[in-house]
């Protein structure tokens, strides 16, 4: 089976093109394939698509077989995957998705994919449809008592829910022990991606990720949404700002004339290989 390996900003995924190839467990298929050492190594699996509804449809499935609703920074991969492969001439695209269909514009310099924006659309606050197990009509700096430490978390939801925590320094979070304690906190019913955000000031964010499903990754596209979206709530941040990831930098925008979400960054190609199966 032909497979691509291609990356947002180090948030790397295993694209395949369902066009051509037919994958009958797409959930086992990526805890295979994402393995490091025994498998391709990545942090889940991406299947490119037809659809209904949209230009192109994106299934992506986390590290651990779970299937993520949506991913900002795989969706840009597609963008470039599906122009530079032939799939399509247009530099607009629309892409269904399981958090609804998204649009891309495409930055095309002779023939090749150079930046891609994302309309991530609304950001979801009611805690019912986040979800997230608290009352009120906005979650915004909720006291938690983890480990014996008080974090102060905000819940957004970008397609998929997250936890955004503001923090003087996230390189000093002991991220591989708090990370799972707050993406399977009991007030996160579906469990929650989880940002550690530093304001260094009201135009750039600095920010570590926790991914659910995946762990650690170098970028996540819907939490740099998320962590733009909790900065404007809480008084931190403008509506526009440079998100600065492990992998990269993304640009933000939570626009007010229609409450969307854009983002925009790169997306690259790492090799194109044959799978033969593995263990």
């Amino acid at each position: 089976m032909r497979f691509t390996k291609m990356h947002g900003i180090g948030n790397d995924y295993v694209y395949i093109n369902t066009f051509e190839e037919v994958v009958d467990d797409p959930s086992s298929l990526a805890v295979t394939m994402a393995r490091q050492h025994f498998g391709v190594g990545a942090d889940g699996l991406v299947l490119i698509g037809p659809s209904d509804t949209a230009d192109f449809s994106m299934r992506m499935f986390n590290k651990d077989g779970s299937e993520g609703e949506m991913c900002g920074n795989a969706s840009r991969c597609v963008g470039k995957y599906v122009y530079e492969r032939g799939l399509t001439t247009k530099t607009h695209i629309t892409l269904s998705t399981l958090a609804g269909i998204k649009q891309l514009w495409l930055t095309v310099d002779n023939g090749v994919v150079t930046m891609v924006r994302v309309d991530m659309g609304t950001p979801e606050l009611t805690p019912r449809n986040i979800p997230v197990a608290l009352p009120g009509e906005v979650i915004l700096r909720h006291r938690l008592q983890v480990l014996g430490q008080t974090w102060f978390v905000t819940a957004v939801n970008m397609g998929n829910p997250h936890c955004v925590v503001f923090v003087r320094d996230p390189e000093v979070i002991d991220l591989p022990t708090i990370g799972p304690m707050l993406e399977t906190h009991p007030i996160f019913p579906n469990h929650a991606n989880v940002e550690f955000v530093r304001v260094v000031s009201r135009e750039e964010l600095r920010m570590r990720v926790w991914e659910r499903g995946s762990g650690e990754t170098l970028a996540c596209g819907t939490g740099a949404c998320a962590a733009l979206v909790a900065g404007v709530l809480c008084g931190l941040t403008d509506r526009t700002a440079k998100v600065r990831l492990p992998g990269g930098t993304l640009e933000v925008t939570w626009q007010a004339s229609d409450n969307h979400v854009y983002q925009a960054g790169p997306a690259a190609f790492v090799f194109d290989a044959l799978w033969l199966g593995g263990q």
